[in-house]
């Protein structure tokens, strides 16, 4: 009941709020023009701040050691100053949300007839990453009957090998016939399935892109919980989500001791930003991949560079590239310089994450909190917890069973090339295996 009132809330209004000391990038999506007074502009802490809900469980000393967390650097504290708040970040996909928003929005555009047949009817078009197989496979089950810029028929029991295969290459990384489906690129700034998401909404507008994230919402968060769909003849896609109501009220507790909040998602931009106001945050608070527009203002398939990567480079908000994001929107690092830490006392206070995506902006944080999903390079680092500055909690919906063998950290770490290796401390020292504790 609760999600579908914010829901309802959020569909009457979103909200923008600026802030006085960080610059949002252009071209980022901005909220329609419905949406224009929903959230408030973020606390700078002239109340009271709140206390997390004693209703709303979490694991062991979790809640009290959160709330010292945020106390520590908070407007009551210290040196605190309203003009340079401390930052606040949180990963959207399984750690705000149960279950996946880009997922959804995918199966939706796929089941709904939304995506758009590629620019000269060629696959390659949508995604430079796709392999030659994959072109091949989308070509055949999808044809050329549909022209270019012109949506694909829903799919039906009679019409379904155009979004069979797209969800083959997206769920499994293969087309139907089992070959690979992507190519190699560097694993520490891209995964290219996450950025076809936001390539097959090409040739929509930011505010088309927003419209179809609100219709799909109020079904998935209206969706009996474990609810499944159907996609053509692909069985047991997700059809369900949920915000957990422990992240907002952490969200809530931190904006209410000042921090300046953001989300940093591998999501599509528009997706997010729409979605984000259901837990308090503007839609110019949230980096997520972020499409660039054409003179008419509809999307393309290319990207806002990030460091040294520049506009339609490969990059999106993923392992390094979510640093890279975090210091070019909030902090204005330009540059190669993006890439790297910044120093002690000049970034975020604090992280959540759930997913080996978010190792390096969860690391640059000075506490961290790790929903765990058995992801095994940030549980290696969450359960070392180095300088005892992690807490790790259980999915708060349908948590995962303990894992019987403790976490290999010695080849939890993928590189840039995708070879395993070693998780390493911040001196360079291997961490060792890591038992499963907290589930």
């Amino acid at each position: 009941m609760q999600n579908k009132l914010i829901l309802a809330t959020l569909l009457a209004a979103a909200a923008c709020s600026g802030d006085d000391n960080h610059a949002v990038q252009p071209d980022a999506g901005q909220a329609d023009a419905a949406a224009d007074a929903l959230v408030v502009p973020q606390s700078k802490c002239d109340g009271t701040p709140t206390d997390l809900r004693t209703d709303l469980t979490w694991f062991g000393n979790n809640r009290q050691t959160l709330t010292t967390w945020l106390d520590s650097k908070g407007c009551k504290s210290a040196g605190f100053d309203k003009t340079h708040r401390p930052v606040a970040l949180w990963d959207w996909d399984n750690t705000i949300s149960k279950n996946d928003f880009g997922d959804a929005i995918t199966y939706w555009f796929i089941s709904h007839g939304k995506v758009l047949q590629p620019a000269g009817q060629d696959w390659h078009n949508s995604s430079a990453y796709l392999s030659d197989a994959a072109v091949t496979a989308l070509a055949t089950a999808c044809g050329t009957t549909v022209a270019a810029g012109a949506p694909f028929p829903a799919p039906t029991a009679a019409n379904h090998d155009c979004a069979d295969e797209m969800l083959s290459i997206y769920d499994n990384e293969t087309t139907r016939a089992g070959a690979a489906a992507w190519k190699q690129g560097n694993e520490r700034r891209l995964e290219p399935a996450f950025a076809w998401t936001p390539q097959l909404m090409a040739g929509y507008t930011h505010a088309e892109v927003q419209a179809e994230t609100q219709a799909m919402m109020a079904v998935e968060l209206a969706a009996p919980l474990d609810t499944t769909q159907t996609i053509g003849t692909t069985a047991g896609e997700n059809g369900w989500l949920r915000i957990y109501d422990q992240q907002k009220d952490l969200i809530g507790a931190a904006q209410s001791r000042g921090y300046d909040v953001w989300i940093i998602t591998a999501s599509p931009q528009d997706v997010i930003q729409t979605a984000a106001q259901m837990v308090g945050i503007p839609a110019d608070h949230v980096i997520g991949i972020r499409s660039k527009t054409d003179a008419a203002g509809k999307l393309t398939t290319a990207f806002e560079g990030c460091g040294d990567v520049p506009d339609g480079g490969d990059i999106i908000p993923y392992v390094q590239g979510k640093r890279c994001y975090v210091n070019k929107v909030i902090w204005g690092d330009t540059g190669a310089a993006a890439f790297q830490r910044r120093p002690d006392g000049d970034r975020q206070v604090f992280a959540a994450g759930d997913s080996d995506s978010d190792v390096e902006f969860l690391r640059d944080a000075t506490y961290k909190l790790a929903i765990n999903r058995n992801k095994a390079d940030l549980m290696c680092h969450a359960y070392y917890s180095e300088r005892s500055t992690w807490v790790v909690n259980p999915m708060f919906i349908e948590p995962k069973a303990a894992k019987a063998a403790p976490y290999a950290c010695s080849t939890a770490f993928v590189d840039e090339a995708g070879a395993a290796g070693a998780t390493r401390d911040e001196a360079g020292n291997r961490i060792p295996d890591q038992t499963d504790s907290v589930h």
